[in-house]
């Protein structure tokens, strides 16, 4: 039974689909996956018809699975199944939440039985980077950095613990962005031979993130949408960072993100504006050129970053949010009002389930150089 919000109850319809049953082990390999979403893309299109939604809908949800479908494919050509995944994050003792985006994404990727084995790693927590590549005896291993960017940690300190060359990189794709590909000082060997580690890149530095920004934009102003949801054209578009002295790298991600949303001419303004950098958050009020505001926050996680300390420093006094984080409830209420400006506050982008793709890319881009491509 599919149910029309916006109908009464006299518009009810119904639709009836018969979907094939696909056996668990095709599903393994790739093959009951393609032909699922490819029944599901025809299903989207005739649900879309029955209830009356816009063609907008079924044209975003078939790129959607056209996407997926490609990727799979990629996936399939290239075999994992002796390889194992490590899904690493920073990770902290200090806020549960933090470490919630890698199992989100390991227990995903798991799920779809294309690694050999998916473990979770962190960096400051348990179980730590070093104790999981230990217990690891496959003979290839990617480990991919749930990080923003290519900064401090993600980009010179874990790598170089880990025994990789950070200033040794080759360019694939140079054309349409920048690939650095961490090799083994040594390579690691196991009771059953030589084993191969890469190290890829970050997630946060993928082009793949700028969609997912633009979904939890519009993703916020949808769901709170009062008085009523603000046009982009009218809506300055703020992506909130760290930033850090300690490497320069740090804030380029979040630039880039700037750069190419600005490209669309979506939005009537794009900035990026950090924690520790200038232009600062708390400035976001003066920078904003439009009444209308969202901020997205350039977070893995929803940490105390994100839930205390942006809220904060866009106007919410800080007792008020530490009163409503205590109690379980939203630290920011959307929208409100600042200084004569109407913000939208998202959630971080580490917990959108685009994610499991990106990670899925990096390891692909990572293949491809260990087979010279």
């Amino acid at each position: 039974m599919i149910r029309s919000s916006s109908a009464g109850a006299d518009s009810v319809r119904s639709t009836m689909v018969t979907l094939p049953i696909v056996p668990a082990g095709r599903i393994g390999n790739g093959v009951g996956v393609f032909q699922t979403l490819a029944c599901l893309a025809n299903i989207q299109r005739r649900f879309a018809t029955a209830i009356g939604l816009s063609v907008d809908f079924w044209d975003g949800s078939r790129l959607a699975v056209g996407a997926r479908l490609r990727q799979l494919g990629r996936v399939n050509n290239a075999s994992f199944a002796d390889a194992v995944l490590v899904v690493l994050g920073h990770g902290t003792d200090l806020n549960d939440q933090s470490a919630a985006p890698v199992f989100q994404h390991a227990a995903e990727l798991r799920r779809r039985n294309i690694f050999g084995g998916v473990r979770e790693a962190f960096w400051k927590q348990e179980p730590q980077i070093k104790q999981v590549l230990a217990g690891i005896s496959a003979p290839r291993v990617f480990i991919a950095p749930l990080f923003i960017s290519e900064g401090y940690f993600a980009g010179e300190v874990i790598p170089q613990a880990l025994g990789f060359d950070a200033s040794r990189t080759c360019r694939a794709e140079a054309q349409r962005r920048r690939v650095t590909h961490h090799a083994l000082a040594a390579p690691q060997r196991s009771a059953s031979g030589s084993r191969i580690t890469f190290y890829c890149q970050p997630i946060g530095t993928h082009d793949r993130m700028t969609q997912v920004i633009l979904s939890r934009a519009a993703g916020v102003t949808r769901q709170f949408p009062f008085p009523r949801a603000p046009k982009p054209a009218k809506t300055t578009l703020f992506i909130a960072g760290h930033g850090t002295a300690k490497s320069a790298h740090s804030r380029q991600s979040i630039e880039r993100q700037v750069e190419l949303i600005r490209a669309q001419r979506t939005y009537a303004d794009v900035q990026a504006v950090f924690l520790e950098e200038t232009p600062r958050i708390a400035n976001c009020h003066a920078l904003a050129r439009t009444r209308n505001c969202v901020v997205v926050p350039f977070f893995i996680s929803d940490g105390l970053h994100v839930v205390e300390d942006i809220p904060v420093l866009l106007g919410e006094p800080a007792d008020v949010v530490k009163a409503r984080h205590a109690a379980g409830l939203p630290t920011w209420r959307n929208p409100t009002e600042k200084h004569g400006k109407l913000f939208w506050y998202s959630s971080s982008v580490g917990t959108e389930p685009e994610l499991a793709e990106v990670i899925l890319e990096r390891v692909l881009e990572a293949s491809r150089m260990e087979n010279g491509r």
